[in-house]
Formats: C-alpha cells, structure tokens, sequence
C-alpha cells in the first residue's frame, strides 16, 4: 500500500511554513514486506534475519529526510525550533500561573517570583553562552588570512575589523530569499549580490547602480596598449598608405592626429586655416568623432563654409543648431544627413541665410515639398546643388523649379536618385548657365535626352559626369566632340553601345583642351558566351586607348579604364613606349586589363614621373615588378597584403 501526500506545516517565527512531500510506503507495509520475504527464506533462518537486518539497513525514509533539507535550504534550524518551543511553554505556564485568580496569593507571587528567576537565569546563561561563542568566533577569523589582509588596508582595531568579517560571513547564503535594501524588492541571494551602503543586500538593478556610482569614485587605471602584433601593424601600415601617407608625416598630420585622439580636451579649433579645418574634419569622420558634444568645434558665429562628411550621430536638433550659431553660413556640405528632414528645412527657411552650395547625402527623409519651397525661397543666389541618396524625391518637377528660380545655378549633380526620369533630364537642357553637370539615375535613359543637353548647354559645360548609362551610343560621343569646347573632367561609366571608333572620332580633333580627368570605367562588350571576342568593337579599345593618350596625354592627371578588358599589349606598349612622357599623371587605374604585364608596367613608372598609385586588381600576369620610391601599387597579391609601397630608386 502507497500512502497519500504528506503534508505538514511549521511555525517558524511569524511565518507558517507547509510542507508537501511525495506519497511512500507505510512503515506497516515495509514491515509486512519485510516478513513476507523472511517467511519465503524460512528453510534457513539464519539467513533470513540477515536478509531482514540487511534490508533494515537500506530503508529510505524519504519524508523526513526531504525535510531536513527543506529546512536546511531555508536556513532553519532544527534545535532553534525546538529552544523556541520550548521558550513559548514555559511563557504559556507563566502566563497560565499569573491568571489563576483562585490560588493562594502568597503562592502565587512566589510562583511568579520563582518564573522569573529561573527566566532571567535563562536568559542570562543563554547570553553567556552566545558571548562565549562569539569571543571564539573572533579568535578564529583574527587567525584568518582575510583578517590580516584586511587590517593592512584598514585603521580600524582588531575587534572592529573581526566583528565586521564575522558579520559579512553570517549573511543570507546564495539561493535564499532576501529583501532589497533600497527598493525593498524581494530578490535571490546569488554569490555575486552586492552589499548595501547598510550592510544588507541589494538586488541586480540596485546593485548595478551602486557598482557605477563606486566606480565612478575611484580614479581607474590607465589601459594597457594592446600589442596587436605583425597583423594589426602591417594593417595600420596599409591603411596609411591606402590613405596617401608616404614617407615622414608632416607637423600638420601630427597635429590634427593629436587632437583626434584627444578631442574631449578641445575647446575650439582657434583661428585655423581652411585646409586644416577640413582635415580635422575628415579624421573625425574617418574614427566616427562627429557628435553633438564635438560639432560646436567647427560651428562658429563667423564660419561660411561648414564640411560634415559623417553627419549620421547628428540629430534634428543639431542640424537646427547649426543656422542658429552660423548666421554667415555660404557654403554647407552634409554626407549621412540622415535626420535632416522637413523641420530642419522649415528652421533654414525662416532664417536669413542665403546659401551659395548646398550639398546634401542621403536626407531621403526631405520631402519634395520643402525642396521646391526651398528652391523658390533661396534659389536667386544657389549657384550649386549636390544631392545624392534622396530616393523618390526630387525629381521631374524639381528640376522644372531649379529651372525657373535659380538663373545663377553653375553646379547640378544628382546621383543615386529614384524619381528623375528621362524628361527631366530634358528640362536640364534650360538651365542656360550649368558648368558643371553629374548624373546617375536609377530610371532607364536615352541618348536622345543626353545629346539635347549637351546640344544646348556642352559649350559652356566644363566637367560631365554620366554614370551606369548602359544604353548610350555613339550619338553622345559625337554630340560631345562637336559641341563641347571647355571640358576638364570627363566620365562616361558602364556603356553598352558606346564603340571603339566612336571614341576614335571623339578625340580625333577634338577642338577641346587635353582633359585633366578621364573615366571610362566599364565601357566594353558584355557577353557572357564569349567574353574574350569582340567583333564589333564594343567599349574603349585599343584604338580609341591611342586616340585618349594622344588627345590629352600631356595634361593628364587621373585616368580609370577599369575593365576595359579589349586594350591590346601592344596598344599599352606603343602608347607607354621609351620616348612616351606624361608629366602630370598622378593616378592610374587600369584593374581587369589582362594584357597588362610587368614590362608595361616598368614602362608606365618610366614615362609618368609624378605617378603615385597604380591599382592593378585583376591583372594576373603582373607578379614581380620593381615599384620606384613615392609610389603605391594595389592589387598585388604578397605576403604583406594587396598594397605595396615602392622602396626601389
């Protein structure tokens, strides 16, 4: 037979405690059983009683030694119980005797009396008792290590310094139940609960506030350098040299380094030129220090050109901040503009600050609203706009009103953009005095658009960018060389259509003075089939690569004819030949033309003298080439990474 649960409960102090235990056998049953296999061992027995005292040996008592731990877990004591009962009778027969009104008088005061006595005399011995324990208590912890460790710290006495351990060692042990003594929240007990300014115990949310303010006190210790080892120098090294730093840095570079890494000390950039201020403005964007707590660093009342190349830790209320501080402000440049939205537009409208350039990146957040009210209210004097990232706003209608109030606009660029379409590359044609026009648009455009806008406005154009225009032809190229006289920057990026004799006839006699900049990156036959054969002569090639050179050879600073992949060994050879001199190319990027080698590129270091960097990604059959000093080559596979520095005079 299997008994029911047990359940028992327990007054300990002011709290009811009820136990639950599992069912298990009666002791009746465990007996019977017992006798039943005594009786089946019966022939022998002898052997019975020892089976029977064996199986005696192994009962398991499962309530009351469940129990036990119970008690135990909660830290109650079995004979703390058992003193408090005991308390609480000889109490109830006091009480019991005092109440007896029918009693001698006599004997009952004695009787009193006598409770009273034997009472105090408890109390007295059990004090005694506690006092002696707690005098051997304190020996001890003053034999301890703890206690010598402590007093080397501490100018308190012995007896301070032991009571104070003992009371530290006596608190609630880890998995019991205390209250908060701040928030007075009960909480678990862990190893790591932090005591309270009281001596009690404080909760994970309390104690994590006390840690800080702790903390906070206490003056922390410098950190080590980290020594990162060869890796992490030779990457520090490459992003040097990725970043244009050769050789000795300069005391500017040193300067503006300084500050950076100690920019909470700084309170004002001082009278610094120009330069110097753009500088440190772009390190702080480089190690993500722009904040609200350093951009009063370069906002000032009589600043007219502001530069935020990271602005993506600045809030609405920052950018507000800036035409509040700068009311001589002219030319503002925002990058990750992000909450610049349509109050930040509202608060520069009703300021008196006429703007001259206004670069804007990624603000997707600005209406088309506020950029046409903008443009009415401020456009007389805008004489350039940059916009990038602003998805489906600012498109067709915008360009319209950029037509009919800005008369003196010189800069339009617009990239990355969702809502221009091809008719609005139209209207760009009406914006009689442009000089400088980039575009790269999401929507597909048509060469048509193109060549009316550089039919009406190419004479006076003097840098054209055209990015991702995949289905332009030949009809631009041809639009260009007639009609464009004062071209510096040219970039035409990823045609499909364009042809190698269509740059033959643009740079043949061209009426237009050498370029100082050439992108053509990615103009070249695009056929997954046969990516090697091109019959047609699509993209530059080896004969519009000799007609580039010849036409603007001498002036050229940067050249990028990436991928174009259909540029014969022998058109680099004959362009980069012994005699060949280019006096003013500074960089050069020539990534995924295979026919590149090491001579060529021996060649190239020999005719460019102010060459800086090469970027040769792509290019399998360059492999051990001599870099001259002062030069950076990219895209070198070795065991120092992509980047090599020249060391080779």
């Amino acid at each position: 037979m299997w008994s029911p649960k047990i359940e028992e409960s327990f007054l300990v102090g002011d709290k009811l405690i009820i136990y639950r235990a599992r069912a298990t056998r009666s002791n009746n049953q465990n007996a019977q059983d017992q006798n039943a296999q005594a009786g089946q061992n019966g022939q022998n027995g002898q052997n019975g009683q020892t089976n029977q005292s064996n199986r005696q040996g192994r009962a398991v008592y499962g309530p009351q030694s469940a129990l036990t731990d119970f008690l135990a877990s909660h830290n109650i004591s079995a004979a703390q119980i058992r003193s408090d009962a005991e308390a609480r009778r000889r109490q109830a027969a006091r009480e019991d005797a005092a109440q007896d009104e029918n009693g001698n008088g006599e004997s009952s005061a004695a009787g009193a009396r006598s409770g009273r006595r034997s009472s105090r005399n408890d109390n007295d011995e059990a004090s005694l008792k506690r006092k002696r324990e707690e005098e051997k208590k304190l020996a001890k912890i003053k034999e301890s290590k703890a206690f010598k460790k402590r007093k080397q710290r501490s100018d308190l006495s012995d007896d301070e310094i032991a009571r104070a351990l003992m009371e530290s060692n006596s608190g609630p042990l880890p998995g019991q139940i205390e209250h908060c003594e701040i928030c007075e929240k009960r909480f678990t007990v862990t190893p790591y609960s932090v005591a309270g300014p009281n001596g009690g115990l404080l909760c994970p949310p309390c104690g994590r506030e006390i840690a800080k303010e702790r903390e906070g006190g206490q003056k922390k210790k410098p950190k080590k350098p980290v020594n990162t080892g060869p890796v992490g120098r030779r990457r520090a090294i490459q992003s040097r040299i990725l970043d244009g730093d050769v050789g000795t840095k300069s005391l500017a570079t040193l300067c503006v380094q300084t500050l950076a890494k100690n920019v909470d000390l700084a309170d004002s950039l001082g009278d610094l030129p120009d330069h110097l201020i753009d500088k440190i403005a772009r390190m702080f964007s480089k190690r993500r220090l722009l904040k609200p707590e350093t951009l009063p660093l370069f906002v000032q009342p009589g600043t007219e050109d502001l530069h935020i190349y990271d602005g993506a830790k600045l809030g609405e209320q920052d950018y507000i901040s800036i035409f509040q501080t700068a009311s001589k402000l002219k030319n503002l440049k925002i990058r990750c503009g992000i909450q610049f939205k349509d109050e930040v537009m509202d608060y520069l409208l009703s300021r008196d600050i006429n703007l001259e350039t206004f670069y804007l990146h990624g603000a997707n957040l600005l209406s088309d609203e506020k950029w046409h009210k903008f443009i009415q209210e401020k456009g007389e004097k805008l004489k350039g706009i940059q916009v990038y990232y602003t998805d489906n706003h600012f498109g067709d209608e915008t360009i319209a009103t950029l037509r009919d109030h800005c008369p003196n606009l010189k800069r339009l660029k617009v990239e990355n953009n969702q809502k221009l379409t091809n008719d609005g590359v139209k209207t760009i044609a009406s914006l009689s005095a442009l000089e400088h026009l980039g575009l790269q648009l999401q929507h597909k455009t048509e060469s048509d658009a193109y060549i009316e806008v550089v039919s009406k406005i190419g004479a006076n154009l003097k840098t054209l960018s055209l990015k991702i225009v995949p289905e332009v032809d030949d009809g631009l190229l041809q639009a260009i060389h007639e009609h464009c006289r004062s071209l510096s920057k040219f970039r035409i990026t990823d045609s499909e259509f364009m042809t190698d004799q269509g740059f033959v006839d643009l740079f043949t006699k061209w009426a237009n003075p050498p370029l100082h900049f050439v992108d053509l990156q990615k103009c070249r036959q695009i056929d997954a089939s046969k990516p090697r054969e091109n019959p047609d002569s699509v993209g530059l090639c080896s004969e519009g690569f000799k007609a580039l050179m010849a036409h603007s050879g001498e002036k050229l600073q940067y050249l990028n004819i990436h991928a174009c992949r259909h540029i014969s060994r022998e058109a680099f050879e004959e362009v980069f030949h012994e005699d060949a001199r280019y006096p003013e190319l500074k960089e050069l990027e020539i990534s995924f033309c295979e026919e590149v080698t090491d001579f060529i590129l021996g060649s190239i270091f020999r005719s460019c003298p102010k060459i800086r960097e090469v970027n040769v990604f792509g290019c399998m059959k360059v492999k051990e080439v001599r870099v001259p000093r002062g030069v950076i080559l990219v895209g070198v596979p070795n065991a120092q990474g992509m980047v090599v520095e020249g060391s080779h005079d």
